[in-house]
């Protein structure tokens, strides 16, 4: 059995695929009830990558993003980024507020807080399913949206995560609304503490069945 550099065996990194999944999928259907659209998850790969490349995977250091941050607390701790190209953040925030996609140039106030509910939605979606599986009692914190280069806002919003391990847990989402598909990435980023705490629950529920 295979163990990457993060400690984590090719078995556990399939449960948490499994629970990723299933929390983005939840965290799709809330958003589609927010908004009142048909939001559908069109794919969901899920990557373990070198925390060394996290930029990368999101089109460079330099690039602009657009990201909505917000940390787990309560049972254990860890962080979760909603990242987008800045225009395609420009079509999220139109559609949020049901304006004719192209209409935001710029996130305001209004638009900021538009993107924030999302992140609300959907960070609490998510984490509603994570801890339904787990056991864990989670719950996000106040989302807080940035508008930077991606190697400013992961190192702004996750730099204690970077500095502790060696790979990242990365989401690249495809979602489709009304035909239209929209790229995006999803960061779950859980700390060790995290980690352990979802596993030894994991291990509990097969003792229990064994």
């Amino acid at each position: 059995m295979e163990e990457h550099k993060s400690g984590i065996q090719d078995v556990e990194l399939w449960k948490w695929a499994e629970l990723v999944g299933e929390g983005t999928q939840n965290a799709v259907r809330g958003l589609s009830t927010m908004v009142g659209l048909d939001i559908k998850v069109v794919a969901l790969d899920l990557k373990l990558i070198p925390a060394s490349q996290a930029a990368n995977l999101l089109g460079g250091a330099e690039k602009e993003m657009a990201a909505i941050y917000l940390m787990m607390t309560g049972a254990a701790t860890g962080h979760i980024l909603l990242i987008y190209p800045k225009e395609v953040a420009f079509g999220l925030v139109d559609m949020l507020m049901g304006s004719e996609i192209g209409t935001t140039k710029e996130l305001g106030e209004m638009e900021s807080s538009a993107l924030g509910e999302m992140g609300n939605i959907t960070g609490s979606f998510f984490l509603n399913s994570v801890a339904n599986n787990t056991g864990l009692r989670l719950m996000p914190s106040i989302p807080t949206v940035m508008v930077d280069m991606a190697g400013s806002i992961l190192d702004a919003a996750v730099s204690d995560i970077l500095h502790d391990r060696d790979e990242l847990f990365a989401m690249e989402t495809v979602f489709s609304i009304d035909n239209k598909e929209i790229n995006g990435m999803l960061l779950v980023l859980p700390t060790a503490e995290f980690m352990d705490a979802m596993l030894a629950h994991s291990r509990q529920l097969e003792q229990g069945v064994n």
